[in-house]
Protein backbone atom coordinates (compact mmCIF):
# COMPACT_ATOMS: atom_id res chain seq x y z
CA UNK A 1 0.00 0.00 0.00
CA UNK A 2 1.18 3.51 -0.78
CA UNK A 3 -0.65 6.70 -0.03
CA UNK A 4 -1.04 9.35 -2.36
CA UNK A 5 -1.89 13.34 -1.42
CA UNK A 6 -3.24 16.03 -3.12
CA UNK A 7 -1.76 19.37 -1.50
CA UNK A 8 -3.77 22.54 -1.74
CA UNK A 9 -6.28 22.12 1.46
CA UNK A 10 -5.03 19.00 2.07
CA UNK A 11 -1.40 19.35 3.45
CA UNK A 12 -1.30 23.00 3.38
CA UNK A 13 -4.06 25.79 4.24
CA UNK A 14 -4.07 27.60 0.92
CA UNK A 15 -7.48 26.77 -0.40
CA UNK A 16 -8.42 30.27 0.49
CA UNK A 17 -5.63 32.16 -0.77
CA UNK A 18 -6.18 30.20 -4.25
CA UNK A 19 -9.80 31.69 -4.20
CA UNK A 20 -9.09 34.99 -3.20
CA UNK A 21 -6.12 34.86 -5.88
CA UNK A 22 -8.88 33.86 -8.92
CA UNK A 23 -11.03 36.53 -8.07
CA UNK A 24 -8.43 39.05 -8.04
CA UNK A 25 -7.69 37.33 -11.41
CA UNK A 26 -11.02 37.54 -12.38
CA UNK A 27 -12.12 40.71 -12.10
CA UNK A 28 -8.39 42.47 -13.78
CA UNK A 29 -9.90 40.74 -17.30
CA UNK A 30 -13.30 42.59 -15.94
CA UNK A 31 -15.34 39.36 -14.66
CA UNK A 32 -17.08 39.53 -11.39
CA UNK A 33 -17.99 36.22 -9.71
CA UNK A 34 -18.79 35.65 -6.34
CA UNK A 35 -15.92 33.91 -3.80
CA UNK A 36 -18.38 31.04 -2.89
CA UNK A 37 -19.05 30.00 -6.74
CA UNK A 38 -14.90 30.13 -7.13
CA UNK A 39 -14.49 27.96 -4.02
CA UNK A 40 -16.52 25.38 -5.24
CA UNK A 41 -13.87 24.72 -8.47
CA UNK A 42 -11.04 24.68 -6.75
CA UNK A 43 -9.19 21.60 -6.82
CA UNK A 44 -10.02 21.09 -10.39
CA UNK A 45 -7.52 21.34 -13.35
CA UNK A 46 -6.67 25.13 -13.84
CA UNK A 47 -8.21 25.18 -17.76
CA UNK A 48 -11.63 23.03 -16.44
CA UNK A 49 -11.71 25.53 -14.00
CA UNK A 50 -11.95 28.91 -16.19
CA UNK A 51 -14.29 27.45 -18.28
CA UNK A 52 -16.22 26.32 -15.71
CA UNK A 53 -16.53 29.51 -14.16
CA UNK A 54 -16.90 31.82 -17.21
CA UNK A 55 -19.26 29.21 -18.52
CA UNK A 56 -21.43 30.43 -15.26
CA UNK A 57 -20.67 34.11 -16.22
CA UNK A 58 -22.13 33.70 -20.08
CA UNK A 59 -18.82 34.77 -20.91
CA UNK A 60 -17.02 32.76 -23.74
CA UNK A 61 -13.25 32.27 -22.97
CA UNK A 62 -10.77 31.68 -25.84
CA UNK A 63 -7.82 29.82 -24.92
CA UNK A 64 -5.56 32.52 -25.68
CA UNK A 65 -7.72 34.26 -22.85
CA UNK A 66 -7.32 31.37 -20.45
CA UNK A 67 -3.78 31.47 -20.02
CA UNK A 68 -3.96 35.00 -19.22
CA UNK A 69 -6.34 34.25 -16.79
CA UNK A 70 -3.57 31.33 -15.37
CA UNK A 71 -0.62 34.05 -15.32
CA UNK A 72 -3.13 36.37 -13.67
CA UNK A 73 -4.10 33.71 -10.85
CA UNK A 74 -0.47 32.63 -10.72
CA UNK A 75 0.76 36.16 -10.15
CA UNK A 76 -2.09 37.09 -7.38
CA UNK A 77 -1.31 33.77 -5.85
CA UNK A 78 2.52 34.43 -5.46
CA UNK A 79 1.27 37.61 -3.52
CA UNK A 80 -0.80 35.59 -1.21
CA UNK A 81 1.54 32.73 -0.36
CA UNK A 82 3.43 34.48 2.25
CA UNK A 83 -0.24 33.31 4.68
CA UNK A 84 -0.10 29.89 4.41
CA UNK A 85 0.92 27.22 6.82
CA UNK A 86 0.57 23.46 7.38
CA UNK A 87 -2.46 22.25 8.19
CA UNK A 88 -2.56 20.62 11.94
CA UNK A 89 -1.19 17.51 11.69
CA UNK A 90 1.08 17.58 8.18
CA UNK A 91 4.47 17.15 8.76
CA UNK A 92 3.26 14.67 11.95
CA UNK A 93 1.65 12.58 9.71
CA UNK A 94 4.12 12.83 6.38
CA UNK A 95 7.02 11.67 9.12
CA UNK A 96 4.78 8.98 10.68
CA UNK A 97 4.21 7.46 7.61
CA UNK A 98 8.70 7.73 6.58
CA UNK A 99 8.82 6.23 9.64
CA UNK A 100 6.88 3.34 9.45
CA UNK A 101 7.88 2.68 5.73
CA UNK A 102 4.91 3.75 4.42
CA UNK A 103 5.56 4.99 0.81
CA UNK A 104 4.07 8.48 -0.03
CA UNK A 105 3.81 10.96 -2.80
CA UNK A 106 2.08 14.43 -3.68
CA UNK A 107 -0.48 14.76 -6.54
CA UNK A 108 -1.50 18.38 -7.25
CA UNK A 109 -3.20 19.99 -10.00
CA UNK A 110 -1.33 22.77 -9.25
CA UNK A 111 1.65 23.92 -11.80
CA UNK A 112 5.06 23.79 -9.94
CA UNK A 113 5.63 27.41 -9.72
CA UNK A 114 2.76 27.50 -7.01
CA UNK A 115 3.58 23.98 -6.03
CA UNK A 116 6.97 25.00 -4.86
CA UNK A 117 6.58 27.13 -1.94
CA UNK A 118 4.28 25.00 -0.08
CA UNK A 119 6.49 21.71 -0.87
CA UNK A 120 8.98 23.83 0.98
CA UNK A 121 6.60 24.96 3.71
CA UNK A 122 5.91 21.37 4.34
CA UNK A 123 10.03 20.68 4.01
CA UNK A 124 9.39 17.92 1.85
CA UNK A 125 12.69 16.75 0.72
CA UNK A 126 13.87 16.15 -2.81
CA UNK A 127 13.06 12.62 -3.20
CA UNK A 128 9.63 12.68 -2.57
CA UNK A 129 7.64 11.86 -5.54
CA UNK A 130 5.79 14.99 -6.77
CA UNK A 131 3.23 15.55 -9.43
CA UNK A 132 2.28 18.29 -10.39
CA UNK A 133 -0.15 19.37 -13.58
CA UNK A 134 3.03 20.30 -15.70
CA UNK A 135 3.31 16.43 -15.74
CA UNK A 136 0.00 14.75 -17.03
CA UNK A 137 -1.93 15.69 -19.78
CA UNK A 138 -4.65 16.18 -17.47
CA UNK A 139 -5.51 17.06 -14.38
CA UNK A 140 -8.53 16.28 -11.66
CA UNK A 141 -10.69 15.62 -11.96
CA UNK A 142 -9.36 13.12 -14.31
CA UNK A 143 -7.54 10.63 -12.76
CA UNK A 144 -3.52 11.04 -14.61
CA UNK A 145 -1.99 12.87 -11.72
CA UNK A 146 -3.02 9.81 -8.57
CA UNK A 147 -2.24 7.36 -11.74
CA UNK A 148 1.70 8.82 -12.22
CA UNK A 149 2.17 8.98 -8.72
CA UNK A 150 1.53 5.68 -8.43
CA UNK A 151 3.22 4.52 -11.25
CA UNK A 152 6.28 6.43 -10.10
CA UNK A 153 6.00 4.72 -6.67
CA UNK A 154 6.24 1.48 -8.69
CA UNK A 155 2.69 -0.09 -6.92
CA UNK A 156 -0.47 -0.71 -8.80
CA UNK A 157 -3.27 2.39 -8.52
CA UNK A 158 -5.85 -0.06 -6.64
CA UNK A 159 -3.39 -0.47 -4.07
CA UNK A 160 -3.05 3.48 -3.21
CA UNK A 161 -5.06 5.90 -0.74
CA UNK A 162 -5.60 8.78 -2.15
CA UNK A 163 -6.28 11.33 0.21
CA UNK A 164 -8.03 14.81 -0.43
CA UNK A 165 -9.94 17.98 0.19
CA UNK A 166 -12.28 18.49 -2.67
CA UNK A 167 -15.02 16.42 -4.89
CA UNK A 168 -12.25 16.56 -7.99
CA UNK A 169 -9.76 14.86 -5.67
CA UNK A 170 -12.43 12.04 -4.92
CA UNK A 171 -13.49 11.74 -8.35
CA UNK A 172 -10.07 11.55 -9.38
CA UNK A 173 -9.37 9.00 -7.18
CA UNK A 174 -12.86 6.50 -8.06
CA UNK A 175 -11.86 7.13 -11.67
CA UNK A 176 -8.36 6.09 -10.90
CA UNK A 177 -9.78 2.92 -9.07
CA UNK A 178 -8.12 3.76 -5.88
CA UNK A 179 -9.29 4.25 -1.86
CA UNK A 180 -10.66 7.63 -1.42
CA UNK A 181 -10.21 9.55 1.94
CA UNK A 182 -11.51 13.10 2.24
CA UNK A 183 -10.33 15.89 4.51
CA UNK A 184 -13.16 18.38 5.88
CA UNK A 185 -9.83 21.19 6.02
CA UNK A 186 -10.56 22.24 2.26
CA UNK A 187 -13.90 23.57 2.79
CA UNK A 188 -16.33 20.84 1.48
CA UNK A 189 -18.90 19.27 3.50
CA UNK A 190 -18.77 15.47 5.08
CA UNK A 191 -21.68 14.57 2.60
CA UNK A 192 -20.50 15.75 -0.41
CA UNK A 193 -17.30 14.26 -0.32
CA UNK A 194 -18.90 10.70 0.69
CA UNK A 195 -20.89 11.14 -1.96
CA UNK A 196 -17.91 11.84 -4.94
CA UNK A 197 -16.34 8.66 -3.47
CA UNK A 198 -14.52 8.84 0.50
CA UNK A 199 -14.33 5.96 2.00
CA UNK A 200 -13.69 8.10 5.09
CA UNK A 201 -13.73 11.79 5.95
CA UNK A 202 -11.60 13.12 8.56
CA UNK A 203 -11.43 16.75 10.02
CA UNK A 204 -7.86 17.36 9.06
CA UNK A 205 -4.30 15.14 8.71
CA UNK A 206 -4.18 15.67 12.67
CA UNK A 207 -6.88 13.47 12.41
CA UNK A 208 -6.24 11.40 9.96
CA UNK A 209 -3.05 10.78 11.58
CA UNK A 210 -5.20 9.44 14.97
CA UNK A 211 -7.34 6.89 12.85
CA UNK A 212 -5.13 5.47 10.60
CA UNK A 213 -6.12 2.08 11.35
CA UNK A 214 -9.05 2.78 10.01
CA UNK A 215 -7.78 2.43 6.45
CA UNK A 216 -5.74 0.37 6.78
CA UNK A 217 -2.26 1.39 7.41
CA UNK A 218 -0.85 0.01 10.88
CA UNK A 219 0.39 2.22 13.63
CA UNK A 220 3.07 1.52 15.88
CA UNK A 221 2.18 -0.70 19.22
Amino acid sequence: MVVLFDLDGTLVDSVYQHVLAWREALEEAGIALSVWRIHRRIGMSGGLFVQALLRETGHQVTTAEAARLQRLHAAAYARQVAQVRPLPGARELLAYLSQVGMPWAIATSGRIESARTALDILGISSDVPVITRDQVQHAKPDPDLFLAAAERLGVAISASVVVGDSVWDLLAARRARALGVGLLSGGYGQDELERAGAYRVYQDPADLLRHLDEVGIRVAE
